[in-house]
């Protein structure tokens, strides 16, 4: 099994499916500013290879590297990986799981020591790419950019990264073994949904847990982002996967220049403050039975607290809105809009817009048309069964 190579610290939490999180980022969300497409660099020239072989390729490319933790506050978790310094002014290339469901994240220059608050310029979901920033920095080293096109199977290469999320950069060598691989990847454990990558670069590098986003590098520089390992056990070989540095750095260009699309968000991503399950079933009470099934029939007793501050005692509701389709709230975020409007777990959101809402997934998808900031009209039913329409000024969330 194929698993993305972050390393994470897990709390003990109810596992929903799909995280609505009310949050405020660092530098306020929606208002961030862009650096333009130009701040990015393009793959480097192949005719220019580093001299001395692989303590000359970790001496080059190692200054530049981030180690990135992150605190996901409303999945009671926090995570390590690795960044990739691309801009002297504090952009940094890294995996989008990497940054995944993070309320705060901080990156430290492996070279100085220094440690920076950072925020979300964007991310590809689809494509496992992210560009941050470190705030208020300057003058930071770059790592040297390869050319992935330019790359065959035998070529000697180093993989960096924060291994096992233990603070420092350590590297481990190894080959090119095969190209243009199409591979399934989750995350440890595989508690969460696989993504399928395609066109990655093969290599018998160790590549593990922490060293997502960091480089893999040959004599020309930076040819691909680590990205996933096998996790090989005793006797057994090592498999690792990268991003093609030019794939990568096509996609953080988009970012920089502001150009959303399908599959690439700018900023932060619209949220209400809600927890729900995920999945298309359009039944709230299926939608509960299958939370309680996935953690054990863990059910509220009656008790449970009107709002969250995160999922780590979130409970399934043992009272549901008497309606047949909708969106199930299983929890609400203290402070948040929904949780302003008075929506509690066991309420279901059958409207936005007076567009329907047919199941989580579905609404999920509605949420990902607007942007933070916009006001929506959501319709809702309480377990009493009392029908309501609430306007709701979506607030910035943790990038999906």
């Amino acid at each position: 099994m194929l698993t993305h190579a972050i390393m994470a610290v897990v709390g003990a939490a109810l596992a929903t499916g799909l995280l609505l999180a009310f949050y405020n980022p660092t530098s306020g969300g929606s208002g961030i500013s862009l650096p333009g497409s130009g701040a990015v660099p393009a793959p480097g020239s192949p005719s220019a290879p580093l001299a001395g072989g692989e303590q000359a390729i970790v001496t080059k490319v190692k200054p530049g590297l981030v180690i990135i933790n992150t605190a996901l506050q409303y999945n009671s978790e926090a995570a390590a990986g690795t960044g990739m310094v691309i801009n002297a002014s504090g952009l940094v290339l890294t995996n989008n799981h990497v940054i995944n469901g993070s309320t705060k994240i901080t990156g430290t220059v492996g070279s100085t020591g220094k440690t920076y608050p950072a925020t979300v310029v964007g991310y590809d979901k689809t494509g496992d790419i992210a560009l941050i920033r470190l705030q208020n920095a300057s003058g930071l080293a770059t790592v040297p950019i390869g050319n992935a096109s330019s790359v065959k199977a035998g070529d000697a290469v180093v993989a960096l990264g924060n291994a096992e999320g233990r603070g420092t950069i350590t590297a481990k060598p190894g080959q090119v073994t095969a190209l243009n691989q199409t591979i399934t990847a989750s995350e440890d454990g595989g508690s969460t949904a696989s993504e399928t990558l395609h066109g990655m670069i093969q290599t018998n590098a160790d590549i593990v847990p922490g060293d997502s986003g960091g480089p893999l590098a040959t004599s020309a520089g930076v040819i691909g982002m680590d990205t996933a390992g096998n996790n090989a056990g005793y006797q057994q070989a090592s498999t690792g996967f990268a991003i093609p540095i030019n794939t990568a750095l096509s996609v953080a260009r988009q970012i920089a220049g502001g150009h959303a699309s399908s599959t690439i968000t700018i900023g932060y991503p619209p949220f209400v403050g809600i927890f729900t399950g995920s999945g298309s079933n359009s039944s709230p009470q299926a939608q509960a039975q299958q939370e309680e099934q996935q953690n054990g029939g863990i059910g509220s007793n009656g008790s449970a607290p009107r709002c969250y501050t995160s999922n780590s005692n979130l409970t399934v509701p043992s009272t549901i809105a008497p309606v047949s389709s909708g969106a199930l709230i299983i929890g609400t975020i203290c402070g948040s809009p929904a949780a302003s409007a008075g929506m509690t777990g066991g309420a279901v959101i059958t409207a936005v817009n007076g567009r329907a809402v047919g199941s989580p997934d579905s609404l999920s998808g509605i949420l990902s048309g607007f942007h933070p900031g916009d006001t929506i009209s959501v319709t809702w039913v309480s377990p009493s069964g009392q029908r309501s329409t609430s306007s709701l000024q979506l607030t910035a969330g943790p990038p999906q």
